[in-house]
């Protein structure tokens, strides 16, 4: 199969262990997150196994945001990057017709997998108040310092939690009109480092498996709320967004499961343009490579990594929007009831 190039990709060949390779260089743009988070790590591993196996001179590069995950999701739109990622999967079904949060349709936009992740949006609040309900919350009206992301426009973290405090009724105005006001930050840190710094003595946010989120809760710095469940049901049927119940021993000092706001899963997307030999090199190698990047994870429990793995090439195929047609020929032609496919099943002769 050596040189053989792959019926209907121009530059897609099998080498002598059967796995793709590319005859010709490709220079591609990732858009990650900020810098230092989960996206940048799965870029790095995805580029590194892509230039292994693309045409002499291939390079590529990983942008980092300023704003929130909708950048990303821009500048793929309009041609200026080749790959981005976004969390959480539910809310980008909406990508391709638009719709708040996005500002105009994406029809462009394919989706290359889904790298699964258990994750939820909470609300805790300092025990000195002593609320342990949103029912308590809005009757009591503390003047709460709450800390939680931008709702700026580009933030989908922000606008979930926009979202969120709506479902249970309570705007910015209800908080301020409490004596009460909402710090924000971009990113899930900094959120957190107003909490510990004193400057807020309540958070809404993701992330809810860091270790930043267990030593505020388990120091009983921070109550979790039980989101409630006309709240979540209306935002299932806003944005999509299921309810995720953290269960009872997540949090040492957890003692009862506790309803929450689903916000799981890293969707990688890239342009529909995008040459087919390249998505379909792009999704093997996040499939049949995914030890690598679980390798990364693995001094955590799976409940508590930011990735959940092992990583299921069944479930890595089931996306949000469709499917950039060289990702779906990789995994039309992927033995998912099997083993790795570096040998008889990655070949779509």
């Amino acid at each position: 199969m050596i040189a053989k190039a792959v019926a209907n990709m121009e530059s897609l060949n099998l080498d002598e262990h059967g796995e793709p390779t590319l005859s010709r260089p490709y220079t591609l743009k990732f858009v990650g997150d900020w810098g230092g988070a989960n996206f940048h790590r799965i870029c790095s591993w995805l580029t590194q196994e892509f230039c292994d196996r693309a045409g002499p001179g291939s390079r590529t590069s990983i942008w980092s945001l300023r704003d929130g995950g909708l950048d990303s999701l821009m500048q793929l739109n309009d041609g200026d990057a080749d790959l981005a990622i976004c969390t959480p999967a539910a809310l980008m079904s909406k990508l391709p017709s638009g719709g708040m949060p996005f500002p105009k349709p994406m029809p462009h936009l394919r989706a290359l997998g889904t790298l699964p992740q258990n994750d939820r949006l909470v609300l805790a609040v300092d025990p000195k108040y002593n609320i342990k309900t949103f029912e308590e919350l809005r009757r009591q009206k503390p003047a709460l310092r709450m800390s939680v992301s931008m709702n700026d426009g580009t933030n989908f973290i922000g606008y979930v939690a926009n979202e969120f405090l709506n479902a249970h009724g309570i705007i910015k105005k209800t908080v301020e009109s409490w004596g009460g006001s909402l710090l924000m930050a971009h990113r899930p840190e900094q959120c957190v480092a107003l909490v510990e710094s004193r400057k807020a003595d309540a958070l809404l946010q993701e992330a809810i498996m860091t270790p930043w989120w267990r030593r505020l809760i388990e120091a009983n710095q921070l109550v979790p709320l039980p989101a409630e469940p006309e709240a979540l049901k209306d935002l299932e049927k806003f944005l999509g967004m299921r309810t995720n119940v953290l269960p009872a021993g997540f949090w040492d000092n957890l003692t009862e499961d506790l309803p929450a706001l689903d916000f799981s899963d890293f969707v990688i997307f890239v342009r529909d343009d995008m040459p087919k030999e390249v998505a379909y090199l792009l999704t093997w190698c996040l499939v049949e490579t995914r030890h690598m990047l679980e390798g990364q994870y693995k001094h955590l429990p799976p409940e508590k990594s930011p990735l959940t793995y092992p990583l299921d090439p069944e479930k890595m195929a089931q996306t949000p929007i469709a499917l950039h047609d060289g990702a779906k020929e990789y995994y039309s032609n992927r033995d998912v009831s099997g083993q790795q496919g570096t040998k008889s099943t990655v070949s779509p002769f």
